[in-house]
């Protein structure tokens, strides 16, 4: 299945879920999309529940199918625990950490900025969305692309960083200082329920 680039908001009215974080998808209309997303649904079976919340996670980080199972498989072979492993690589991601640096105001504009080629990870260019960024690195826009006007207004609109970040304002680039815990992560997201859908 390919990366979902239909219209963000549907999506969380769809699994109930702010994907972007902010909430503002579902401040308004807390309900399901389209003509009958307000009425009453049945209970969702156990299938349904584990499936809606792998969905959750997806959408929210913006991965497609394989990347999203591969990543699963992944974290199941690391020590510790697999729930808590899965969450961690999703953050890794390069274009999850130029969105929680504040290079851009979603993970879909971090993705673009990636792709485009203005990003740097340890002086490096890196084109590849879905890079796994280890502790110590230092992420960057490329030198010649740090007046972009998308990147220099998101960076405007920054209140605050998650704690795992440290960023250097006067050199505009980022350290992945260390791993998240879990308590700094969605709390809204029940990781269980993925183990035991891909458990299964």
């Amino acid at each position: 299945m390919a990366r979902y680039t239909g219209p963000s908001y549907k999506k969380a009215r769809h699994v109930g879920f702010s994907i972007t974080e902010t909430g503002k998808e579902l401040a308004r209309r807390p309900y399901g999309p389209g003509q009958h997303g307000n009425d009453r649904r049945g209970k969702l079976s156990d299938y349904g529940t584990q499936l809606k919340e792998k969905q959750k996670v997806r959408f929210m980080y913006g991965v497609n199918e394989r990347q999203f199972k591969n990543t699963f498989q992944k974290a199941s072979k690391l020590k510790g625990v697999t729930g808590t492993n899965f969450l961690r690589l999703l953050e890794s991601r390069l274009d999850n950490l130029v969105y929680r640096i504040g290079f851009a105001t979603t993970r879909r504009g971090a993705r673009q900025l990636v792709n485009h080629g203005h990003v740097t990870v340890n002086g490096k260019k890196v084109d590849i969305p879905s890079y796994q960024v280890k502790v110590g690195d230092v992420i960057s826009i490329k030198e010649d692309h740090k007046n972009l006007k998308v990147v220099t207004d998101s960076l405007a609109k920054v209140t605050k960083r998650v704690d795992f970040i440290t960023y250097d304002e006067g050199k505009m680039e980022g350290t992945y200082v260390r791993l998240p815990e879990r308590n700094e992560l969605n709390a809204d997201i029940n990781e269980a329920l993925i183990v035991e859908y891909y458990n299964k």
